[in-house]
């Protein structure tokens, strides 16, 4: 039996057999010539003095400024008075000194706010699910409306801030947020895959639904028109043409999508789960719509900003242009809620919807400081405000609040 004192003794090296004459080999290539000659016995730990020449030859001539945005070694520390949301051709390497405290803080905001899809117990989901008597058609209806869409919808946005958004942006604290943005997508569309695999869903039809389903394919291919120019590898801002072109793909892409897209599901969901119903899954998607508020506020904050830095952007036609942009949306997400929601359901029905998604482009119009399109337009679902909290969709130039935690299970 083995015991730790053993591996206090050195064994006695083996005795190599004697090696048997060998015929003259032909000269080998240079290169494994040296390889045997540095890894034979006589030659132990002797360094090839041609591979360290070439090493050396290749460090004394390496260009220090590659790819590190045309800067010259000994160039001046940054100023934080220089910092740009666009067009900045700064060191982006260099986080600090911070210029924008709102961006950093929501970076840290949303790293307290993390969670995984795993913590959320879908035992009484699968159960209700599986029961035929457990949820009506109607019901039933509205959860693969909602998975159907949200499965693709957060990678569409994941796929718009990675290929498209984030190397547009040149300021490092808000490209720290949008990586953490970008975690977070992934974390959703998990959570969506982790909710079709927990129910026994067919995946391929849940996941194909944003090409089937007319109602979610508009809604897809809508945001997917606002990635197409950014998306280019020619493509560069710099221009009038080409940043409003950037503040076209920001506002579709966090004032529409995350912004209006996603409100007829998550009240849909979130008002199953007041019903004690589908828990699991409202659970999740509170979550989601807990990182979504912020994301809003994040895309909200950053447009504004350029806005302020840009002033000749927001002219008179752009201004009319974003706002059929939010109405689009809106129209778009009410005929939505009218296919997932063919009569009254969860204390809801189609025309109270349009009556809260014309309270939200509202709002979005608002905050972009637009005029809004809908006077009047109240918002039927009180409990959506207390539920996702109002005063955390505030952005920075109202004022900031936003106060979250990690972990710590949700009630219904």
């Amino acid at each position: 039996m083995l015991s730790w004192d053993e591996f206090d003794k050195e064994e006695a090296p083996a005795k190599a057999p004697a090696a048997k004459p060998q015929a003259p080999k032909a000269a080998e290539p240079v290169v494994s010539a040296a390889l045997n000659t540095m890894n034979s016995e006589d030659n132990a730990g002797v360094v090839d003095q041609a591979i360290l020449d070439k090493a050396n030859a290749a460090i004394e001539h390496l260009d220090v400024a590659a790819g590190l945005e045309e800067l010259e070694m000994g160039a001046a520390r940054l100023r934080v008075e220089d910092k740009r949301i666009i067009n900045c051709h700064l060191d982006l390497n260099q986080l600090v000194p911070f210029k924008y405290d709102w961006a950093w803080q929501k970076y840290l905001d949303g790293c307290a706010n993390h969670w995984m899809p795993q913590e959320v117990n879908m035992t009484a989901d699968i159960a209700m699910w599986k029961n035929p008597e457990g949820l009506t058609d109607d019901e039933r209806r509205i959860i693969m409306r909602s998975l159907g869409y949200f499965s693709t919808a957060d990678s569409l946005v994941a796929n718009n801030l990675v290929l498209a958004v984030y190397r547009h942006i040149t300021n490092p604290e808000c490209r720290q947020y949008l990586l953490r943005q970008a975690f977070e997508e992934a974390i959703h569309t998990h959570a969506y895959q982790y909710c079709v695999e927990s129910l026994g869903m067919d995946e391929a039809e849940v996941f194909n639904m944003y090409r089937e389903l007319p109602s979610i394919a508009k809604k897809a291919a809508w945001s997917l028109q606002h990635t197409q120019a950014l998306g280019d590898p020619n493509f560069h801002t710099g221009t009038p043409e080409t940043d409003q072109e950037l503040l076209r793909n920001l506002i579709g892409f966090y004032a529409v999508t995350e912004g209006i897209f996603f409100y007829c599901g998550f009240t849909q969901i979130l008002s199953m789960g007041r019903r004690n119903k589908m828990t699991g899954i409202a659970e999740q998607f509170q979550y989601i719509l807990r990182d979504e508020s912020m994301h809003l506020n994040f895309g909200i904050d950053m447009i504004n900003q350029i806005k302020l830095e840009n002033p000749h952007l927001w002219s008179e036609k752009f201004q009319g242009e974003v706002t059929q942009m939010i109405v689009e949306g809106m129209q778009l997400e009410i005929e939505y809620a009218k296919d997932s929601m063919p009569r009254g359901v969860l204390g809801m029905n189609s025309g109270m919807m349009e009556e809260y998604l014309q309270f939200i482009a509202n709002r979005r119009l608002s905050q972009l400081g637009l005029k809004e399109q809908f006077p009047g337009a109240q918002n039927p679902f009180p409990w959506m405000s207390e539920i996702m909290d109002l005063r955390k969709e505030k952005n920075f130039f109202e004022t900031r609040v936003i106060e979250y935690q990690t972990g710590g299970a949700l009630t219904w």
